[in-house]
């Protein structure tokens, strides 16, 4: 039996059935619909995440009429649904901080209205996660439609990447070497049609970590936003959703421990962004599903680099795209011994084998062989030491190679304005061997653990050619970003992690190769510092921002809210 059915009575007698199915059924027919357009039919809610001032997403209200001409093909009946936008280009301080929100909308409304199964639209950066984190809890069958990558940028017969490029001609403009009238021509050019980035950033990176999952069909994350083929992917979409629904095929059933480690690796083999580690573990704890940093870090060391693709590499995705996508890719990755588990379900309907058994790479320098990668292993590296207990991050391959072992004194600043406004001034003693500290932008200080940790360089260094600092934070880092950036420290300074103890001078040591982030201070002096330690007063008063506060958990756990992420059932809503 449907779910649906619960709400509106026996489908076999339409007439007939209690007062509150009666009342159901009614108001369908308020809103126009036929009894046998809807009754003993898969409803399938379809998740749209469009705004007018998300541009990644500027193109999902027309993509939704094909996931619903999908939907009535395949025998069901389609409902629309607007759920919260979340546009990393203009939601301050940062979309991180709703991501949540956003997963506690997409599950309530699927388990409080009458929906068999869904169909989740987005790209955005933090969309998807939120998107399949609800799902997951909601437990109703479900699948992405990735809202695809905009087209190449522009800029005087140069290819542009969105971000990559924004940060890199900014730091122009800051040195001196470019113009008003330079950067107005890149602006213009950057990014000039719908979709979310078309680097290897964090919308990339987990639209084909849902496709690796095996929540979204073949080769999907990959159509460019306004190529054709992403409006045939979206009727299919629709149709397959109402497949799984017939199927009985959950979330639970696709998103296993094999999965999520096959997820890690396509992420990595991709040189994808650091975000996605925080997003894949509160993922996973959706499930019940253990993924820690450890395991994205022992992956990592026997997983290739295979995509050429910015910023670690020199390509962008509508190129990824007509080299193969992501099937090429993955065929390739499974010539990795242990990379990939071939045989676990997935949401179109046969192993994840299937999904690259026959692809083709079409330019073998975009989307290498295990023979010929970009890099021998994998794009993040997970740090520890006394100055991470939780742990770190960094994209060690978008990094300067000679700063990977390094140790230098610290310069530090309590917030990203204190920063801002004091970067470029010469008293502050910056030079090539400081690392830049930057602590209160984690997921309490942030609030919402904003991406700022790629810290800008001071311009009287940009202009004597200097291009890289060790920088350090407890924030997070765009995925179109790059540089010696260590992020995500944990736990974060607010929290009154050892971060919170770094003073001016102190010396700190990278080694990426050790995998450590050290604090060349005793133990004896950090104690003395702990004591003196005072927590900062709290950065919300009432609402959400309160809610979010009592109840975010560190960026080593996923920045979950701890209520959503352990287990336990919720009742089913008595539609009578």
């Amino acid at each position: 039996m449907l779910r649906s059915a619960a709400w509106f009575g026996d489908s076999e007698d339409p007439t007939g059935g209690k007062l509150r199915a009666f009342s159901h059924r009614s108001r369908m027919r308020q809103l126009g619909y036929l009894p046998e357009e809807h009754l003993g039919k898969p409803v399938i809610a379809v998740l749209n995440t469009w705004s007018d001032i998300n541009p990644c997403h500027m193109h999902l209200r027309e993509r939704a009429e094909q996931v619903k001409r999908g939907v009535w093909q395949a025998g069901g009946f389609p409902l629309e649904f607007p759920v919260s936008t979340l546009s990393e280009t203009f939601q301050k301080p940062t979309p991180m901080l709703y991501r949540n929100l956003l997963a506690m909308e997409t599950e309530e409304l699927l388990r409080s209205y009458p929906v068999d199964g869904a169909v989740l639209m987005g790209g955005c950066d933090k969309t998807v996660p939120a998107l399949l984190m609800g799902a997951a809890s909601a437990g109703l069958p479900a699948l992405v439609v990735p809202s695809g990558p905009m087209l190449r940028g522009n800029y005087r017969g140069r290819a542009l990447g969105s971000g990559t490029d924004l940060w890199a001609y900014w730091d122009e403009y800051r040195a001196g070497r470019i113009g008003e009238c330079e950067l107005s021509q890149v602006e213009c050019g950057l990014a000039r049609s719908p979709g979310h980035c078309m680097t290897m950033g964090t919308a990339s990176t987990m639209t084909a970590a849902a496709e690796a999952l095996g929540m979204a069909l073949p080769g999907s994350s990959s159509i460019p936003a306004v190529d054709s083929g992403h409006h045939r992917m979206a009727s299919a979409s629709g149709a397959r959703a109402v497949e799984l629904v017939r199927a009985r095929l959950t979330p639970d059933r696709i998103m296993t421990r094999e999965a999520f480690e096959d997820a890690a690796a396509t992420v990595l083999a991709l040189g994808g962004s650091t975000n996605a580690l925080i997003h894949l573990v509160a993922m996973a704890g959706r499930v019940g599903v253990p993924l820690s940093l450890e395991d994205f870090d022992e992956i990592g060391r026997r997983v290739p680099v295979l995509a050429d693709v910015r910023p670690v590499g020199a390509a962008l995705m509508e190129d990824f795209y007509y080299a193969g996508g992501l099937p090429a890719l993955l065929r390739q990755l499974a010539g990795v011994p242990g990379a990939l588990h071939p045989e676990r379900p997935t949401v179109a309907g046969g192993s994840f084998g299937d999904y690259y058994a026959a692809a083709e790479t079409h330019d073998p320098q975009v989307i290498r062989t295990p023979q010929d990668p970009v890099a021998s292993e994998g794009g993040v590296a997970v740090l520890r030491g006394n100055l991470a207990p939780g742990g770190a991050v960094i994209k060690h391959l978008a990094a300067d190679p000679e700063l990977l072992v390094h140790t230098g004194p610290a310069v530090v600043f309590d917030s990203y304005q204190e920063l801002q406004q004091n970067i470029d001034d010469p008293a502050f003693g910056i030079t090539e061997s400081t690392v830049l500290v930057l602590r209160g932008a984690g997921p309490l200080g942030g609030p919402g653990m904003p991406e700022y940790g790629m810290l800008p360089i001071p311009s009287y260094l940009l202009e004597r050619g200097v291009k890289d600092l060790v920088r350090i934070s407890d924030a997070r880092m765009s995925g179109t970003s790059y540089g010696t950036c260590v992020l995500h420290v944990a736990p974060e300074s607010h929290a009154g992690g050892p971060l919170a103890l770094v003073r001016t001078g102190d010396l700190v040591t990278l080694d990426v190769p050790a995998r450590l982030l050290q604090l060349e201070v005793t133990a004896e002096e950090l104690e003395r510092r702990r004591a003196a330690w005072q927590p900062p007063e709290p950065r919300f008063e009432r609402g959400y921002g309160a809610l979010y506060s009592e109840h975010i958990t560190q960026a080593d756990q996923g920045c979950d809210f701890d209520f959503l992420a352990r287990a336990g059932d919720n009742p089913s809503p008595d539609p009578s």
